[in-house]
C-alpha cells in the first residue's frame, strides 16, 4: 500500500512509508530504523541538509505524522488507489471552487462545512493542494471557522489546519497568522474531539524550533495543555502529553512546564499507564526545577520502578535515565532506589538488545554503587 500514500509519508532515506517517524535535530523527519542505521554507520550529518549533528543525536517521535499515516491506513482501496492525471486535475479544480466558497462572505455555515470537509480529504492526499490553500489566503477563513463557536465547523477547520501543517513551509506561517491563540482557546473550552485535534496540531507546529519558543512563551498555552493532561479523557491526555514532549525538547520550555505544576500530574498519568508522561518527565528532569519537584512527589520512585518491570522499551529507557538524574541529585533518592531493588533490575537489563537501555542501566548502577 506504500505507493498509494502521499509522498510526504515516505522516509527520505528508504523512500518507504514511515512506520515510526522521528524528527532529527535538523528538523527533518525520517523513519527511525533508517536514520538510526545512518547514525550507527558513523554519519554525523543530516542526510538532507548535510549540517553537522551532535555526537549522540536525539530522535524525537513525530507523533502527529504517525497518527496521520495511521489514519490513511484505514481508507478504502477505492479511495487509496493511485490517481490518474485527469483525477489530479479535477482535484485541483475542485479545490479552487472549495476555497472560493470558504472565503466568500456570503457563504452559509452549511456550505463552509461542506468545503472544509472536502478540503480535509483533498489536503490529506495532495501537498500541492495544501500549498494552494495557504497561498490563496484561505487560512484566515479557516481560523474564522475555529472562532465560530460551531463545534462541527471547529473540528473540521482544526483538522484542515493539521493537514496544512504537514508542510514545513506552512508551520511558521500558521503561527504567524494567529493559530496558537485559537488552539489555546479550544484547549480551554472546546469539545473533547476538538481539544485532542488542537493538541495534535500544536505537536505538528512544534516540529520547527522557532515555533517551540513562540508556543512556549504564549500566555496559557502550556497551562492549557497541563490542564488537559489533568482533566481530559484518554485521547486528550495522550495528545496533550505528546505536545508537551515536543515543546520540552526546547530547553527554555522545561521550566515553564514545571512552573505550571505539571510534575505531580505527569507522575499520576505515568502511574495510570500513560508512558508518554514518562517521556516528558525524562526531559523535565534535565532542569533543576524539574528534579526538585520530582523529589517531592511521594511514590515517584515506585512508579518508575514499575515501568522498569512492566513498561515498553522506551519507557524503560526513560525511567532509567530519570532515576539516574535523581540519584545524582539526592542521596535520599539513592537510598529509596536501592530499597526498591533497582540494582538487580539494572543488572538484568544490561543484556538487553537496546544499546540505550544497556547504557542507561550501566550508568545507574555506577551511580548507585558509587563508581565514578
Amino acid at each position: 500500500m506504500a505507493f498509494e500514500l502521499p509522498n510526504d509519508f515516505r522516509c527520505p532515506i528508504s523512500l518507504e512509508i514511515m512506520s515510526d517517524p522521528v524528527i532529527l535535530q535538523s528538523g527533518h523527519t525520517f523513519d527511525r530504523v533508517s536514520i538510526q542505521r545512518w547514525i550507527d554507520s558513523g554519519n554525523r550529518t543530516c542526510p538532507i541538509t548535510k549540517l553537522p549533528l551532535s555526537e549522540n543525536p536525539s530522535l524525537i517521535p513525530n507523533h502527529a505524522l504517525r497518527s496521520l499515516i495511521s489514519n490513511f491506513a484505514h481508507v478504502s482501496p477505492k479511495e487509496s488507489r493511485p490517481r490518474t492525471q485527469q483525477e489530479h486535475s479535477q482535484s485541483q479544480s475542485q479545490s479552487q471552487a472549495l476555497i472560493s466558497t470558504l472565503i466568500s462572505r456570503s457563504s452559509t455555515n452549511a456550505s463552509r462545512l461542506e468545503s472544509l470537509t472536502r478540503l480535509v480529504r483533498l489536503t490529506k492526499r495532495d501537498s500541492s493542494i495544501r500549498r494552494k490553500v495557504t497561498e490563496s489566503g484561505a487560512v484566515r477563513a479557516v481560523l474564522d471557522c475555529v472562532d465560530s463557536g460551531n463545534q462541527v465547523l471547529q473540528e473540521k477547520s482544526l483538522s484542515l489546519l493539521l493537514n496544512l501543517s504537514l508542510e514545513d513551509d506552512n508551520k511558521v506561517g500558521l503561527v504567524a497568522d494567529g493559530v496558537v491563540r485559537r488552539i489555546v482557546a479550544v484547549l480551554r473550552v472546546g469539545s473533547p474531539d476538538c481539544k485532542a485535534v488542537a493538541a495534535t496540531l500544536l505537536t505538528s507546529l512544534a516540529v520547527v524550533e522557532v515555533n517551540k519558543a513562540t508556543i512556549g512563551s504564549y500566555p496559557d498555552a502550556i497551562t492549557a495543555l497541563v490542564s488537559l493532561l489533568r482533566e481530559g479523557n484518554d485521547r486528550e491526555r495522550k495528545e496533550s502529553a505528546t505536545a508537551l514532549y515536543a515543546l520540552c525538547s526546547f530547553p527554555d520550555n522545561r521550566k515553564r512546564v514545571v512552573d505550571c505544576g505539571s510534575v505531580a500530574i505527569l507522575v499520576e498519568a505515568a502511574d495510570s499507564g500513560l508512558e508518554r508522561a514518562v517521556e516528558v518527565l525524562g526531559l523535565l528532569v534535565k532542569c533543576r526545577g524539574g528534579r526538585e519537584e520530582m523529589s517531592k512527589v511521594s511514590g515517584f520512585v515506585e512508579v518508575l520502578v514499575n515501568v522498569l518491570r512492566n513498561g515498553s522499551l522506551k519507557g524503560i529507557q526513560y525511567s532509567l535515565f530519570i532515576l539516574n538524574c535523581l540519584c545524582c541529585f539526592s542521596r535520599e533518592i539513592v537510598d529509596e532506589v536501592k530499597r526498591e531493588g533497582v540494582v538487580d533490575l539494572c543488572f538484568s537489563l544490561e543484556d538487553y538488545e537496546s544499546e540505550k537501555i544497556r547504557r542507561n542501566a550501566t550508568n545507574l548502577v555506577h551511580t548507585l554503587l558509587g563508581v565514578q
